[in-house]
């Protein structure tokens, strides 16, 4: 049973074979109809002019100049108009100073710094004062008391 198996699936092998081969046979007489240009490219000369009368059919034409004075008249006429540039920040197109990011990361640590010198410059002014006006007040009572000393001498 198992013989059958492989013989039938030999023999299915060899016709699947051969209808290749027909499809390609049929497909290679077709191009071979369809192409009436000959097989062997034929070369075409630009710069070269060939001695031989059949090869001076292929020969084109000199290539003639375009006309680039409009081109360029068109090109100066646009550098010409100046463009004006909206909304340009300068800044960003200023290149940073070498030491940006040194300041960048100090700058949060300068405000708790700055915050602190202003709290012990408030309270120098505030112990300041108050001995001023101990010593204000000091100084008012012993003028009152020479001012009552003056008082009651009269």
């Amino acid at each position: 049973m198992i013989m059958e198996k492989i013989g039938t699936l030999e023999d299915e092998a060899l016709k699947r074979k051969e209808r290749l081969k027909e499809l390609k046979t049929k497909q290679w007489s077709t191009d071979k109809k369809n192409k009436d240009a000959p097989t062997v490219p034929r070369p075409v000369f630009r710069n070269y002019t060939p001695n031989d009368e059949k090869l001076k059919e292929t020969i084109l034409e000199p290539a003639k100049p375009g006309n680039v004075e409009e081109e360029i008249k068109d090109q100066l006429e646009a550098a010409n108009t100046r463009v004006i540039i909206e909304d340009l920040d300068i800044t960003s197109l200023a290149p940073r100073k070498p030491d940006w990011d040194l300041k960048r990361d100090a700058a949060k640590k300068l405000e708790r710094l700055e915050k602190r010198t202003q709290r012990a410059i408030a309270e120098l002014i505030r112990e300041r004062l108050k001995s001023e006006q101990h010593d204000f007040a000091s100084k008012v009572a012993i003028g009152a008391e020479t001012a009552a000393a003056l008082d009651d001498d009269d």
